[in-house]
């Protein structure tokens, strides 16, 4: 039997969980607490404690795949530091390691196309720790001959964390500032290009996994603030928006992310190509209700 083990167990981890199970796949999720390991038995996942040295090399014994969806720290990927130690011992060779990067590595291109090749100029601490990780997972990979790749991610929505959930609790804003994109993904087409990458691993790889279309984010709250039955956000120039310095640093980043090369490579598309298709969806499967 095929065996996932994934390295944090959150949204996109649940969500690769899912979409592998159904194929038949066992998975198992590294995890800190004892909350999240109550909710990885529940949907049928076997957790195992990231202190658990036993437990981890008995797990990785059997892995076909691993990802790591926890973000670095100043002391580096915690799930470099916690699982290659244990892959050694295990004498473990698994046949893809996935590893969860951002589009935030590549700064600010004032709006232009980004693509894997190009420069990667992080602007932020968080930013230059994610390119801190792949590299050392590459150098890794490579020292131990093992099948690494990188994903690099912008904003991820899905069911219970989308701009329908912000249209509803108040919390969605209409700023604008002329010329400003940002890409986004649907959870399950993350899970979607994962899967799609497993089926066709390539050592030292980098992909970009987002939408067909990036948007500026007040039209994406409007949208959605419709589909609810709301009224739009109030729209508010960038400059005269209250924001906190670390929303500012975000907002200073303007690209558009290509995913022509996962297109390419993996043969994937993205089942929601556009955030209207992806919120409608997440709509109806709530069974179409608003905020009335």
């Amino acid at each position: 039997m095929n065996h996932l083990l994934t390295f944090g167990y959150g949204f996109t981890g649940q969500a690769l969980s899912r979409r592998l199970m159904a194929d038949g796949w066992r998975v198992t999720a590294v995890v800190r607490s004892d909350t999240t390991a109550a909710k990885a038995r529940a949907n049928g996942v076997s957790p195992v404690a990231t202190d658990d040295r036993p437990g981890l090399v008995a797990a990785l014994k059997t892995a076909t795949a691993i990802l790591i969806t926890a973000p670095p720290t100043e002391a580096g990927c915690p799930g470099l530091n916690t699982l290659i130690p244990a892959l050694a011992e295990a004498n473990a060779f698994p046949d893809w390691i996935g590893y969860l990067s951002t589009t935030g590595v590549y700064g600010d291109r004032e709006g232009r196309w980004v693509f894997e090749a190009g420069p990667l100029s992080a602007r932020s601490v968080e930013s230059a720790r994610r390119v801190s990780a792949e590299r050392d997972w590459r150098q890794v990979g490579r020292g131990m001959g093992l099948t690494v790749t990188a994903f690099r991610l912008p904003g991820i929505y899905g069911p219970g964390r989308s701009a329908l959930d912000r249209a509803r609790d108040g919390t969605a804003h209409g700023i604008v500032k002329p010329g400003q994109m940002f890409s986004r993904i649907h959870v399950d087409d993350i899970a979607a290009g994962l899967a799609a990458s497993i089926a066709r691993p390539r050592a030292g790889a980098s992909y970009n996994l987002c939408d067909d279309e990036p948007a500026p984010s007040h039209e994406v709250n409007a949208f959605a603030a419709k589909l609810v039955g709301m009224p739009p956000p109030k729209l508010v120039a960038f400059d005269d928006a209250d924001l906190t310095p670390a929303a500012r640093r975000f907002w200073g980043e303007n690209k558009r992310v290509s995913n022509a090369l996962a297109k390419a490579e993996l043969g994937w598309r993205p089942q929601y190509p556009t955030y209207r298709e992806g919120l409608t969806a997440i709509l109806a499967a709530e069974g179409g209700g608003n905020a009335s």
